[in-house]
């Protein structure tokens, strides 16, 4: 049975098809290869993601976390934040990360999108939130943030027809476009930070290549120390407040 799986998923172009056949298969097979033989998202057919040595609940409609956002993850978890807000957070991951790791960490997830918010509010225990950004974000919070990390979609429009079938017919357009240079929402989450941050603060954001210098340019405009983390080709800038509250 496996064999026959692997077959089809490796003449469907699944590249590693016989880790995948193993996934499959333990969950219960059936139709679920037939979807993903169909072309969708592997963690949208099993209903979890792999991130940061967790299963975070995902499903079809919604933006998967991707592997290089565990750097942002991990530059949240080692300022050791009480508080974590994440924005644009889709399913959650970073404050899912940091609350395994930082059991008294409160937490506050939200997202424009209804559909990724009940994954985000099965993934976290603090509280998530269907808002534009940090709109319904409580006043209480104001100057108490520790940690502002925002995944916000990056991918210029031009390029969106570029993208993988996968990230094109299957993930909502709104976490992935960014506007004609990919800053769109960026630019939005940086001038809205001073006034969420704690002193000593930061934002967090995830940039590709292309984008380190405009996007830099846009947090310093913002009145943000900015340190960059790179691995690989993913790029987190860090955006430090000052000790004034904006």
């Amino acid at each position: 049975m496996t064999r026959a799986i692997v077959e089809r998923l490796r003449a469907a172009g699944c590249v590693f098809a016989e880790e995948e056949a193993a996934l499959l298969v333990e969950a219960g097979a059936g139709d679920l290869v037939d979807r993903r033989v169909a072309g969708e998202p592997l963690e949208h057919v099993l209903g979890w993601v792999a991130f940061a040595g967790l299963r975070l609940a995902v499903g079809p409609g919604v933006f998967v976390p991707r592997v290089r956002t565990e750097l942002m993850a991990r530059i949240a978890i080692a300022r050791r934040p009480r508080t974590l807000v994440e924005l644009c957070c889709g399913v959650a991951p970073v404050a899912a990360a940091a609350e395994a790791t930082l059991p008294r960490l409160t937490t506050w997830v939200s997202d424009i999108d209804p559909v990724a918010i009940t994954y985000a509010a099965r993934n976290v225990r603090g509280t998530a939130m269907v808002a534009d950004l940090d709109d319904a974000l409580p006043q209480v919070l104001h100057g108490s943030v520790d940690v502002l990390a925002c995944n916000a979609p990056y991918v210029p429009t031009p390029a969106l027809a570029h993208l993988p079938p996968e990230a094109r017919e299957h993930e909502p357009v709104e976490a992935l476009d960014g506007g004609t240079d990919g800053l769109d929402v960026i630019r939005r989450v940086a001038a809205r930070a001073g006034r969420w941050l704690a002193p000593g603060g930061a934002l967090l954001v995830e940039v590709a290549d292309a984008q380190v210098a405009a996007a830099t340019e846009v947090l310093t405009q913002n009145g943000l120390s900015v340190d960059i983390e790179s691995e690989d080709v993913t790029h987190i800038l860090v955006g430090m407040s000052t000790d004034e509250i904006a």
